[in-house]
């Protein structure tokens, strides 16, 4: 196992990029103080728990290599998470590697399965990639996500079901790659933006699954801008023309697809009931504008989504995903 080693930020370089987009980062930040307990640590997870409980600003840099534990972040004040790497706009250099194999069945709740579980606010993470081992038979979260105002960035989600528990809180994921096969981007109440991602399916089933229960504003919606979806080199057999771009775990389910180039050859209706004797689509709203590639041709939606017209389409951004106030917390040279 590599080393890690962590490092304390003035305030500001939380919320400003420190790294030039597409540059690389192979070094940590500078100007970057030792966290107090100065020394080398084995795991992730014992620089997160080196670092003081407080409302301080703080980060920590990994150097290559397979980290094999759960972490949990719960500390109050911000923290960014910065990974090795020789290309900072893409997750396809990243060199760090988080990986656990818990299942919702073992643990008791999905939330508890988590390779990364991120219980707090401010918190940013660049270039890592995250994986669930479990496999097939349970709920296995890859990452748990909590927080408010959380970006990640030219990183990884790596499972088969519910990779993404995008819960709570307003969230974006920016140029990285998310993999999984069965509702594995799912939710009840956060407020998510995913721009410029590849989005892999490595099995039959849907990429997200709304909990969106009521018709709050402020509840649950996510918003796709400019992803990619595909299949993985080892997609299981008789997954082409089996795959949903979602399916409505709550009656208010909110997904808007936008820009979307699809080489997965996905069913001819796009969107999925949640099951034939719960259907769940009275009040929800699926939705996509602008979507092409191979994997849609012969597309004749569900009648209970919507094609967006361009003004349609216009509605929906980064700031009608997680608020007008973005820019103020969201790595914007990511921003697509």
């Amino acid at each position: 196992m590599k080393f890690l080693r962590s490092f304390g930020f003035a305030a500001v370089l939380f919320y400003l990029p420190v790294y030039v987009l597409g540059g690389s980062r192979t070094s940590p930040p500078a100007g970057a103080v030792i966290v107090p307990t100065s020394g080398e640590f084995q795991t992730i997870s014992g620089a997160v728990n080196s670092l003081p409980n407080d409302g301080s600003s703080r980060g920590i840099f990994v150097y290559p290599g397979n980290y094999t534990e759960q972490v949990s972040i719960t500390r109050p004040g911000p923290l960014t998470i910065f990974g090795y790497t020789y290309d900072t706009s893409t997750y396809k250099s990243n060199t760090v590697m988080i990986q656990y194999g818990l299942s919702a069945k073992q643990t008791g709740s999905d939330d508890a399965s988590g390779t990364l579980r991120v219980h707090k606010d401010n918190f940013r993470m660049y270039n890592v990639n995250v994986k669930n081992t479990f496999g097939i038979g349970s709920q296995a979260i890859a990452i748990s996500q909590y927080g408010n105002r959380v970006g990640f960035y030219g990183c990884s989600f790596i499972g088969y079901q519910d990779t993404v528990l995008a819960e709570q809180g307003a969230q974006v994921y920016l140029k990285g790659y998310i993999e999984g096969a069965v509702d594995f981007i799912f939710g009840q109440t956060g407020q998510a933006y995913f721009g410029g991602n590849v989005i892999a399916v490595s099995s039959k089933g849907c990429v997200t699954a709304s909990g969106r229960a009521s018709n709050d504003n402020t509840s649950c919606r996510y918003v796709f801008n400019q992803n990619t979806i595909t299949l993985t080199p080892g997609a299981a057999s008789g997954t082409a023309g089996h795959v949903f771009l979602g399916r409505p775990w709550q009656d208010f389910a909110k997904v808007i697809f936008l820009n979307t180039v699809v080489s997965a050859p996905l069913n001819t209706s796009l969107w999925s009931v949640w099951n034939a004797g719960q259907p769940n689509t009275d009040n929800v709203f699926f939705a996509d504008f602008n979507t092409t590639g191979s994997g849609v041709k012969g597309a004749h939606r569900a009648k209970f989504s919507t094609l967006l017209t361009a003004s349609q389409a216009a509605q929906y951004s980064i700031s009608s995903a997680v608020g007008y106030d973005y820019s103020s917390w969201v790595d914007t040279s990511y921003v697509v």
